[in-house]
């Protein structure tokens, strides 16, 4: 990889090149690199054999072993080289002979199972299976003593090994009525196991956060497919597919610790014995009687204290120890998804209604309340329940404006309204059903291209296409926020909506 710095572009006069000479005594006089190269090797390898046996199209057995090693782990034999094997079977229950009897109803039924050991290296960037020393130009106080020297990048990680998961999957195919319905269920565990993170260590060799196998999660699922020919007529058909998912996972091991930001954050935080990303909140008590928020909190000793806008500096979000006032909310991922899709035919027009759904899982609103606020802050619509006379507080949980003067009667208020972003109060359920797509398409008949075009047109169609349209149920309190959408900082915006028109000419 590599990266370049461009000095003296002239955008407005025709993007001619222009530098000056003093720009790279500048940089040599601080020190600054205006271009880098770096080089890094990958090796990989791996052995894999398959097998599959069939008796008379009844039983299914496949089995599969694959042995790889990469240097991207540690460089101990049993952390770089990593067997991984799968087994799965099948029964084919209509190829029996007693399955005829059953052939009026039931169309078709398979039974399958597996069972497998799969692994992965984790992310790219993670490659210190040895000891990562780079060259780089130390500080000097004289540009002219500038010399070149070695630093290490990363401690060596030798016993760093793959992220492993145990998977038992169990499932069924059926057909119904001529396979007018057709029905398959899944269910699935898993054990996933020295999973990496960061670890806090005690920071010998220099590094206080190393990467290490860290974390033990299980979880579980079950998936449903449905899909129906509703009506079969020579001029109309009407076809419903139906999904439905449930998943459930949970932390059972976790050798890492975090600070309070990481857990209260809209994204979640991974926490023994909670879920997958589970999202936490400050816990919110009210409002005072001038509008400002009030909150319980524990300090790392195991104090109590009842914050106000008077002592809003109790509040330290890099608290490492004592988080256990924290409100768990609920995990910040969907535990149910699925869809349903209704498509008609009548002679040569097709429309296509498409309805994705989502829940179980808690959303963080927006971070929008602040201390101050400028013209260039957009305020949503939360600002409208907000309080504003004494006595409000019994009605609503909504802040008031804090004023100029409240900014120097009040130390730390930055932070209360911080809290109350992070806070119970600023939390609302995620599930939704939404209106993913409608599209209308017109085949135009052979019949007419052909008498009107003289052959040249083998297929004509016209489509019309809507997607994202809109919510058709979610949490009165987003607001208006998508629940799809988590906004991370700087520029970003929400799936927005799209229509598309397309004409298709087949010659």
């Amino acid at each position: 990889s590599d990266w370049f710095d461009g000095w003296g572009m002239q955008y407005e006069n025709g993007e001619i090149p222009f530098f000056d000479y003093l720009a790279f005594k500048r940089m040599r006089e601080r020190n600054t690199e205006y271009y880098g190269l770096k080089n890094t090797i990958h090796r990989q390898v791996a052995f894999f054999g398959t097998g599959t046996y069939s008796y008379m199209g009844k039983y299914t057995a496949t089995g599969t072993l694959r042995y790889e090693g990469t240097n991207r782990l540690g460089k101990s034999r049993s952390a770089r080289w990593l067997p991984t094997w799968n087994i799965a079977g099948a029964w084919n229950v209509h190829e029996e002979d007693f399955f005829n009897k059953m052939s009026s109803s039931l169309s078709h039924l398979t039974l399958k199972a597996s069972y497998s050991l799969t692994a992965d290296a984790g992310p790219d960037w993670i490659t210190n299976s040895r000891v990562v020393i780079n060259s780089f130009n130390p500080w000097r106080p004289v540009a002219e003593v500038g010399e070149s020297g070695l630093q290490i990048v990363n401690l060596e990680n030798s016993e760093l090994t793959y992220e492993k998961k145990h998977e038992l999957n169990i499932g069924f195919d059926m057909g119904l009525l001529n396979n007018r319905i057709n029905f398959a269920a899944d269910w699935y565990r898993r054990n996933n196991f020295d999973l990496i993170g960061w670890i806090t260590t005690q920071g010998g060799g220099g590094e206080i956060n190393r990467l290490g196998n860290v974390a033990t999660m299980k979880s579980s699922g079950i998936e449903f497919t449905l899909s129906s020919k509703n009506i079969v007529t020579p001029d109309f058909q009407w076809n419903t597919d139906f999904i439905f998912g449930h998943t459930k996972t949970e932390v059972t091991d976790l050798k890492t610790r975090t600070f309070m930001h990481s857990l209260i954050k809209g994204n979640g935080f991974t926490q023994e014995g909670y879920p997958h990303r589970a999202l936490f909140s400050i816990p919110f008590v009210g409002l005072d009687e001038r509008g400002f928020p009030m909150f319980e909190i524990t300090d790392e000793e195991g104090n109590e204290i009842k914050v106000d806008r008077n002592n809003y500096g109790e509040i330290n979000f890099q608290q490492r120890e004592g988080l256990k006032f924290l409100k768990y909310e609920g995990p910040g991922e969907p535990t149910i998804h699925g869809s349903i899709g209704n498509i008609f035919n009548y002679k040569n027009f097709k429309l296509n209604v498409f309805i994705t759904y989502s829940a179980g899982n808690k959303i963080r609103l927006d971070p929008v309340f602040k201390s101050e606020y400028n013209d260039l802050d957009a305020t949503p619509k939360d600002f409208k329940n907000r309080w504003r006379i004494s006595g409000d507080e019994k009605r609503t949980d909504v802040p008031t404006i804090a004023s100029a003067r409240d900014g120097q009667l009040y130390s730390d208020l930055d932070l209360g309204y911080n809290a109350y972003n992070y806070s119970s109060a600023r939390v609302a359920d995620g599930g939704f059903v939404r209106m993913k797509e409608v599209s209308l398409t017109y085949e135009v008949p052979k019949g007419f291209l052909k008498a009107t075009t003289a052959s040249l047109l083998s297929s004509a169609s016209v489509k019309v296409q809507g997607t994202n349209l809109f919510l058709l149920y979610s949490d009165k309190k987003l607001n208006g926020q998508d629940p799809e959408f988590f906004r991370s900082g700087g520029v970003s915006a929400p799936v927005p909506k799209q229509f598309t028109c397309t004409l298709r000419l087949s010659f």
